[in-house]
């Protein structure tokens, strides 16, 4: 009966393992696509399907789920390259990480999800459906953005601030930079939008904030030749599971941004609040590259020093995982030898003590001895001291035996 009971139950998983379709047919991408198409493949399709615009289709709750599954594989480069070569067995389902719209939560689950946030656990989270729908239909508010001029504001969670900014064709050719910092430490999302055909606005970039010092901090880089980023929740969620790991890996989130330049005209950036709880506060500025060449070719310098390390890095780990063996083995070996030496002289100290034909001796320790003395002392003071005490008593005058001198001729 539980072998019938097994196999029932393992005919349904396999079904379903079956029935998984190919994460670019899912999506509607091919193989050879960029980061950037997969990723504007998944926002119009997660949009198009979210639980909050279809709440009475259950069907619709199905392909979200299968399309944020598929995204997860191939937004990830090593489960992308694993799926590739060997297909879904190469990737783990335990291990993907769902990214969370905090605005559909409820108090209960986000007052959770902050929980796991603080005690390390790396949470993703997402843009507000509400916030992208809104903005691809054209009905958002957007300020103008002068360059060089930082704007200090407070946008409230799930929420988000648009604005416009407007560069020269010689501006574009020397490159722009928008930053957004947070004083007190706010988590919040940068986006940059592309403008659609219907005038809406589309997501195109994102960059989550990371703590850089004593604030939080994110920017975007477009200064005409590859630039990179750091995905540090990569990072974080291989620390998790191994120190050496999150070493060795720290390098593997550092990957090539979508756009390197801008074109001429209007451009659109915004700050989206990713608080659980309160509102972020955050400066926004846009900058043209042009008073800055030396510090473009130091930034060029630095990220070719940073993939070379990354693929020394790699070599490394091969050489650290064979050395750790070994030492590990060493380590057990050497354990193993001190105690069979120990248990090896043991033995022979008890055959030399054979070699004798006299009795066992009866060992009676001075310390058991001396601890009979102390103790007949200790019983036996107490006595001594009762009878000088009564000694002395005797001794003692009493006051009814006080000699009173009187004088007899005095009459009283």
């Amino acid at each position: 009966m539980p072998s019938n009971s097994r196999s029932k139950s393992e005919k349904p998983e396999a079904a379903a393992k079956q029935l998984r379709r190919d994460p670019y047919e899912v999506l509607g991408v091919s193989r050879n696509s960029t980061d950037q198409e997969i990723k504007t493949a998944y926002r119009k399709m997660a949009l198009k399907y979210h639980p909050d615009k279809n709440a009475n289709d259950p069907q619709a709750a199905d392909v979200f789920k299968e399309v944020t599954f598929s995204y997860n594989i191939l937004s990830d480069p090593d489960k992308r390259r694993q799926y590739d070569a060997s297909g879904f067995e190469a990737v783990e389902s335990e291990s993907q990480e769902l990214e969370l719209d905090l605005s559909s939560l409820g108090a209960v689950n986000t007052m959770f999800a902050a929980l796991f946030s603080k005690l390390g656990v790396p949470i993703k989270t997402t843009v507000s459906a509400t916030v992208l729908e809104e903005a691809l239909n054209g009905m958002v508010t957007v300020r103008p953005l002068i360059l060089g001029q930082p704007v200090t504001k407070k946008v409230e969670k799930q929420c988000c601030h648009f604005y416009s900014v407007e560069i020269s064709e010689s501006e574009a050719r020397a490159g722009l930079v928008c930053q957004v910092q947070s004083s007190d430490r706010s988590k919040f999302k940068l986006l940059y939008f592309d403008r659609e055909d219907n005038g809406g606005l589309g997501l195109c970039l994102q960059e989550d904030s990371a703590k850089t010092g004593k604030v939080t901090s994110a920017g975007m880089y477009f200064l005409g030749f590859p630039v990179y980023r750091l995905d540090h929740t990569l990072n974080s969620m291989a620390a998790a599971k191994d120190p050496d790991s999150a070493f060795f890996k720290k390098l593997d989130g550092f990957q090539p941004c979508e756009l390197n330049e801008l074109k001429a005209g209007t451009h659109v950036f915004a700050v989206y609040g990713d608080n659980f709880f309160k509102s972020a506060t955050y400066t926004i500025e846009v900058l043209s590259c042009e008073p800055f060449p030396e510090e473009k070719e130091n930034l060029r310098t630095v990220e070719a020093h940073i993939l070379t390390k990354r693929v020394e890095l790699s070599k490394f780990e091969t050489e650290y995982r064979e050395v750790l063996a070994q030492f590990t083995e060493m380590t057990s070996r050497y354990t193993q030898e001190m105690h069979e030496i120990d248990e090896l002289l043991k033995q022979r100290n008890e055959i030399h003590a054979l070699y004798t034909t006299a009795p066992p001796i009866k060992r009676s320790s001075s310390r058991s001895r001396n601890r009979g003395h102390s103790k007949e002392e200790k019983e036996g003071a107490p006595v001594r001291e009762k009878k000088s005490t009564l000694r002395d008593r005797t001794k003692k005058k009493k006051w009814f035996n006080i000699h009173l001198k009187v004088d007899k001729r005095k009459p009283c």
